[in-house]
């Protein structure tokens, strides 16, 4: 059995990290870290664990953890991770670390976008983007794994094979994404209380949000050129789900049978990935609890752009799911061990 520690287990990621390991046929978890709740039982925490779980929250002695647990999950704010990695700990366990710490190769780049000094440079290089399907190898052999965010997931997968094979002119993609309250995290903000967030539904972060560079990074990296791009995330009143709508001009005339080919190409494989072809729109409902993302696309003739179409569940693909994923990867596990999660619904 692999034993896994969770530092953040609290939190919402952190909660559904616990949902899913605890039901993964290969795993023990062995530490629910959780500042907020030292000496609590798990279980008073989230009662949908009464009887599931009965451990105490613990501490988040990173130190004392690596010596415990095969794996450790930091599912904690930016700059935690980086504050207490060392040689010494990444050379007793395995980490898959939930926040941006270790996402975006430029250190300025980060520094700039998330106002934090980071404290572990040294690691950057060798930490490896756990987006599954498309650095599969590299996280097979990684000790250090930054779980990519969840508007990054979204955004990245849809236009991914579009941008790798060149079809689209990344100088002119938009990222219009929605997301459902959860993302914003477990800690009390006034703008997400019930009275805010329903019946309402608002743009956030507009030009400054800090997935920006992750997207684009990743990108850079599928089309081989510099990418910038517009990304405006919205929050809408619903507790799960991201829906990413991206547009983008074409470089030539493509009909949809073109499209779906090259999608078909990189993610015919991939059981997380369900193409759902030409003119059909992902919806956050038929992906809600799981680990799957929805594709689908459509082709403007008249203004010889397309539109890009993907759906998430932003605390399982988008966070802990994936984490998960990763995990699988890094033990040598079938990569859908404990995660073959049917979408909920209604």
């Amino acid at each position: 059995m692999i034993k896994a520690g969770i530092i953040g287990a609290t939190g919402y990621a952190g909660g559904e990290l616990v949902r899913i390991l605890s039901g993964h046929p290969d795993v023990e978890i062995v530490w629910y870290g959780s500042r907020s709740y030292i000496d609590q039982k798990y279980a008073d925490v989230y009662r949908n664990m009464f009887r599931i779980v009965d451990a105490a929250c613990m501490d988040d002695n990173m130190e004392e953890l690596a010596e415990e647990a095969d794996v450790i999950f930091t599912a904690t704010p930016q700059g935690f991770c980086a504050s207490v990695i060392s040689e010494e700990i990444l050379s007793k366990t395995k980490i898959v670390d939930l926040s941006a710490d270790f996402r975006i190769k430029d250190v300025k780049t980060y520094e700039k976008w998330y106002g934090i000094e980071h404290k572990s440079p040294q690691f950057i290089e060798e930490a490896v983007y756990g987006l599954c399907e498309v650095n599969r190898e590299d996280v097979k052999s990684a000790r250090l794994v930054a779980n990519p965010g969840c508007y990054t997931t979204c955004s990245i997968l849809t236009a991914y094979p579009l941008s790798k094979e060149g079809l689209i002119d990344m100088n002119t993609l938009i990222v219009d994404a929605k997301s459902g309250t959860s993302g914003a995290g477990r800690g009390a903000k006034v703008p997400n209380l019930f009275c805010e967030v329903n019946e309402n539904m608002k743009a956030y972060g507009v030009t400054t949000h800090r997935h920006t560079p992750e997207i684009e990074e990743q990108l850079s990296y599928a089309s081989g050129e510099p990418v910038m791009i517009n990304f405006t995330p919205h929050l809408v009143p619903m507790n799960r789900g991201i829906l990413a709508t991206e547009y983008a001009s074409l470089k030539e005339k493509v009909t949809a049978e073109e499209v779906m080919a090259i999608y078909q190409k990189y993610y015919g494989n991939e059981y997380f990935i369900r193409l759902l072809g030409a003119g059909a729109c992902p919806e956050t409902k038929w992906v809600e609890g799981s680990n799957f993302v929805d594709i689908g696309f459509q082709i403007d003739e008249r203004t010889n752009r397309i539109v890009m179409m993907g759906a998430i569940d932003n605390l399982v693909k988008g966070a802990a799911g994936q984490a998960v994923q990763n995990m699988n990867l890094m033990f040598g596990l079938p990569e859908q061990e404990g995660l073959k999660l049917v979408p909920l619904f209604p």
